[in-house]
């Protein structure tokens, strides 16, 4: 895979058209398709569920990147899984037992991530990154789009690169939230392998040139 992976975000997408949104993202060369899914509990909003991803898996086989910003995920990722997600995400906030649905997860095959909202640091997680395939920093606050960039939230991103050097682990870096042409310059500095980008993606005239900012 090419550093770094960008992986559209469907919230921002028209939702009476779905279809031509997948469609964009694969036209525009986007590496992951990401599926904000939101129980309005855990954040205020609610979006879509696991039929979703259903649906979207017959028109696709770019890999689907879920994030379950929902309390008790362990009772959503068996549904997600078989609807086609590639890659599911819980929330370190959303639940007690991580451990145990991190397992969940990839009993069922699939690659598993943890999420960490901006207040949350990463040593909260230093003793599951072994277990886990993805670890996602929200660079803004959960529960919509187009917020602006929290830039004190990519200093975790080096503190988890460096950790992922000296233990030799695997897992990919994954930032979410504020970015666009602004701030690509600063992102791409601190080095996330991943990329979500949403609205920026979506409103910008030219959603090819936008992805190829970050590809050069």
């Amino acid at each position: 895979m090419n550093y770094p992976i960008i992986a559209p975000s469907l919230l921002s997408a028209d939702f009476s058209d779905m279809e031509q949104a997948l469609a964009l993202i694969e036209k525009s060369g986007g590496d992951w398709v990401h599926f904000d899914v939101m129980d309005g509990s855990f954040v205020p909003d609610i979006t879509f569920g696991h039929k979703m991803v259903n649906d979207m898996r017959k028109r696709s086989d770019l890999p689907f990147d879920v994030h379950l910003m929902v309390y008790h995920p362990e009772t959503q990722v068996e549904k997600f899984a078989h609807a086609g997600a590639d890659y599911i995400t819980i929330q370190v906030e959303a639940t007690i037992h991580l451990h145990s649905v991190i397992m969940q997860i990839k009993e069922l095959g699939k690659k598993a991530g943890i999420s960490i909202v901006p207040s949350t640091q990463p040593g909260r997680i230093k003793e599951l990154l072994c277990f886990v395939d993805l670890v996602l920093i929200m660079t803004v606050n959960p529960g919509y789009g187009g917020q602006k960039l929290i830039h004190e939230t990519l200093e975790k991103v080096v503190e988890l690169k460096e950790l992922k050097k000296n233990k030799n682990y695997n897992f990919i870096i994954e930032i979410d939230g504020g970015v666009n042409r602004e701030t690509c310059g600063t992102v791409l500095k601190a080095g996330p392998e991943a990329i979500v980008t949403g609205s920026a993606f979506f409103d910008d005239k030219d959603p090819a040139a936008y992805i190829r900012l970050f590809k050069k």
